[in-house]
């Protein structure tokens, strides 16, 4: 695809026709490896071929859980820890900084925005849950409390933590996911309002150039591919990282990039697409597939 000269990313039907190429692959999860159900029929035949090529796979991803609780979630899908070498989360990045600075630079009481079994994230750290803002050091965001909640029932809250000044800890920049069909909001929707009312937002995960570095490290010398599905999160984070990209289009932009419609009108939207953003992956496939 080629448009106004700007060449467009290079549309492929699966990670075959570049295997040669790339030694070290990083994919994120959610809407690429599963909808957060199941895996895609793809997925545990994919990383078969491509630990039998010898690559090294990391998976990171923006959930808010620690490491080990997200191997344990994808072991319950048949997504075993032979076919990839580690994994990388916001979660784990957020758990680290709390332990390793913000509880000490803070204080311990914590106002958690999330479902209650994220509360694991907080496992091992000397932290008092508090329900009001006015009693909190700090609001930790995870997600919403119930996948059908809109962002109205959270807006007092956050106005309140506003008022009182708290520092917000995002544990996943994402906007939002596909739970199966459903779209759930992400804590990224409540860290871009806070900040819209003048708080303070610090963000762990993908674009962040932090929760590259361990999965880098793993890859000396190696030619690295990330796949993702976000646009704002996956490709802006391999850009920064100085690594290719490859976007699954069948993913939280399926409804902005028709690539397998070749209509003039279809092909334009595809164009206004990218067109918005200062940066664009080297590959378009629908699915992760070999």
């Amino acid at each position: 695809m080629q448009s106004h000269g700007q060449e467009m990313p290079q549309v492929l039907p699966g990670l075959g026709d570049i295997a040669g190429f790339y030694e070290g692959y990083i994919l994120d999860l959610w809407g690429v490896v599963h909808n957060g159900i199941a895996p895609f029929p793809d997925t545990i035949p994919t990383l078969q071929e491509m630990k039998r090529g010898k690559r090294t796979v990391w998976l990171l991803s923006n959930a808010p859980r620690r490491a080990a609780a997200v191997a344990d979630f994808l072991a319950g899908m048949g997504i075993t820890p032979d076919l990839y070498d580690g994994i990388m989360t916001s979660g784990e990045a957020t758990y680290h900084a709390m332990a390793e600075r913000y509880l000490a630079q803070w204080g311990p009481r914590c106002l958690h925005i999330g479902p209650g079994h994220d509360l694991s994230l907080l496992e091992g750290l000397a932290v008092t849950l508090v329900e009001d803002p006015a009693e909190a050091d700090f609001l930790l965001c995870t997600g919403v409390r119930d996948p059908a909640d809109t962002v109205e029932p959270y807006q007092a809250l956050l106005s309140a933590a506003a008022a009182e000044n708290l520092p917000f800890l995002c544990a996943n920049p994402d906007r939002i996911v596909h739970v199966g069909e459903r779209l759930v909001l992400c804590p990224g929707t409540f860290a871009d309002i806070y900040m819209e009312m003048d708080g303070q937002v610090t963000w762990f995960g993908k674009p962040y150039r932090q929760v590259y570095s361990q999965c880098l490290a793993a890859m000396p010398g190696q030619r690295v591919l990330a796949i993702g599905d976000g646009m704002p999160t996956d490709i802006a984070g391999a850009t920064g990282a100085g690594i290719d990209s490859m976007l699954i289009t069948g993913g939280i932009h399926r409804a902005e990039l028709p690539i397998h419609d070749f209509s003039p009108e279809a092909q334009n939207r595809v164009y206004e697409f990218f067109a918005g953003f200062p940066y664009r992956p080297r590959y378009l496939a629908e699915k992760l597939s070999w």
